[in-house]
């Protein structure tokens, strides 16, 4: 089955998000859609899939005008998707995540889902996979889940399936077992929409690809084109690829952890025993699948965690039980994984964002006044040398995309001094370019003889700026290993199974 979409145009206020877009799938096809986060790749599938509505175009299926309003449109034309934040209900059984919405009854109250077993067991058995289909869903893992959401398309015939960045919350290995997963549905005529701004994917799995950037279609590529070429078409300048790092020298130690623990509200243990430090001029990266306890790791170091117990110390000095505040004057840059929840104020002007950690000490303020001209001037500057695309520094950062949120924080952060960096998920939401600046500002940091505490779920990334990589799993530090580490041994310790240590 063939699908075409003509002239799809979306906009939201005066953000163009789609412009026009032309895209042709073909049957037996892995077409990727490749572009920056914020390109519009998200937006344009979701109106495939109904969730959203185009102010133009046309969507053909086979040849053929269908309109689609909502899902169950485009599953009764044949389509579907699996999100990127998966649509199970997690204390529901495989079972009855299938047949949600479908449901058949066969007594007072009770679910007939023998069909669904049956199907869920044919399409496993198929396309390898091994599932239970009585499995509750929040004991499985997160690739487990994923292929859930896949059988749930197959079972409801859909012969186009999309994919909305797939990969996010894998680990290595589950990412290549999905990659394998793609190529046998391509090969049983199934055509694959894989959205994506990761471009080893793209090359390993990919038949077309599709870039779009800034919502319009730039140019159609192969998988032999290199990264390079895929990078530059997507950002829209030559980008370099490589991470050029100085040898490791490091010095005094900046940063301890002793015995630290995280509760929630109720006494549950989101981290637990976590020891370890960081030296001056030292990236310790902190990697893992999404949801291991990162978060509240890097949360509870800046005084943002209500439940610690255990010691954080920076040259010495405390912080378990200290502020925010505290966190920042000793001396600490942060850079929240939420710029919306921890690292901006949206309805204050760019200009008082960039100031936000130190608006009360000079030369921001002149003893209870801020310094309006050079609060103004500051950010000028800024603005320019974090390449910060916006109208005025006086407008209000809401008005601003994610990536040029994430540049103001960066700005901020990474514009005084500090003796450690701790930056969680710093290139989310950026292009590959920025994302090349972003890496150069760390490792500066890092020769200059900053400590860097740096969380990320982008292996590559930890992998070219980590001088030691610390792997998170269940809440905690299960080893810490050398960036030479292969992608295997590190995927597998972020799955929980012990590797090499260094």
């Amino acid at each position: 089955m063939s699908v075409e979409l003509r002239g799809i145009t979306k906009t939201f206020g005066a953000l163009v998000a789609n412009d026009h877009i032309d895209l042709k799938v073909s049957d037996g096809q892995i077409h990727a859609i490749l572009g920056e986060n914020g390109a519009g790749k998200s937006t344009l599938m979701n109106i495939l899939y109904g969730l959203i509505a185009p102010d133009s175009g046309e969507i053909y299926v086979d040849g053929k005008a269908v309109t689609i309003h909502e899902p169950s449109d485009a599953l009764s034309a044949g389509i579907g998707m699996v999100h990127q934040h998966f649509m199970l209900i997690p204390v529901f059984t495989v079972a009855e995540n299938i047949v949600l919405g479908h449901e058949k009854i066969k007594g007072p109250g009770t679910l007939d889902l023998e069909d669904a077993r049956r199907e869920i067991i044919d399409i496993a058995k198929r396309f390898n996979f091994e599932i239970d289909p009585d499995a509750v869903v929040e004991t499985l893992p997160v690739g487990v889940q994923q292929r859930v959401e896949i059988i749930r398309a197959l079972i409801y015939n859909a012969k186009v399936i999309i994919l909305d960045e797939p990969s996010a919350v894998l680990t290595p290995q589950e990412t290549d077992e999905l990659l394998r997963v793609m190529k046998e549905l391509r090969d049983q005529g199934k055509a694959i929409i894989f959205i994506t701004h990761k471009l080893r994917e793209v090359q390993e799995a990919a038949d077309e690809i599709t870039i779009i950037r800034r919502g319009k279609v730039v140019g159609q590529a192969k998988p032999t084109a290199s990264q390079e070429e895929l990078a530059s078409m997507m950002v829209g300048r030559p980008v370099d690829l490589d991470v050029n790092k100085k040898k490791f020298q490091p010095g005094k130690e900046i940063l301890s952890i002793s015995d630290l623990k995280v509760s929630d509200a109720t006494g549950r243990s989101l981290v637990s025993d976590i020891n370890f430090s960081i030296r001056e001029g030292e990236v310790l990266a902190i990697a893992g699948v999404q949801g291991n306890g990162q978060t509240e790791l890097a949360r509870a170091i800046m005084n943002l965690e209500e439940f610690v117990t255990g010691s954080i110390t920076l040259e010495g000095h405390e912080l378990v039980g200290k502020s925010v505040r505290d966190s920042l004057h000793a001396g600490i840059a942060y850079v929240p994984e939420s710029r919306e929840l921890d690292g901006l104020i949206s309805s204050f002007t760019i200009a008082e964002n960039l100031i936000m950690d130190v608006f009360d000490l000079a030369p921001n303020a002149r003893g209870p006044m801020l310094d309006l001209g050079f609060i103004s001037e500051n950010a000028e500057k800024q603005v320019k040398e974090f390449d910060v695309r916006i109208q005025s520094v006086t407008d209000a950062v809401s008005s601003l995309s994610g990536g040029n949120k994430q540049k103001v924080v960066l700005a901020r952060e990474l514009s005084r001094p500090v003796k450690l960096l701790v930056a969680a998920q710093p290139t989310r939401g950026l292009d590959v370019g920025s994302i090349e600046f972003v890496h150069e500002r760390i490792l500066a940091e890092r020769d200059a003889g900053r400590a860097v505490l740096l969380f990320s779920t982008e292996l590559d990334e930890v992998m070219a700026l980590a001088d030691r990589i610390a792997v998170m799993y269940k809440g905690s530090i299960i080893d810490i290993v050398s960036p030479d580490i292969s992608r295997s041994d590190l995927g597998l310790l972020m799955a929980g199974v012990k590797g090499k240590s260094a």
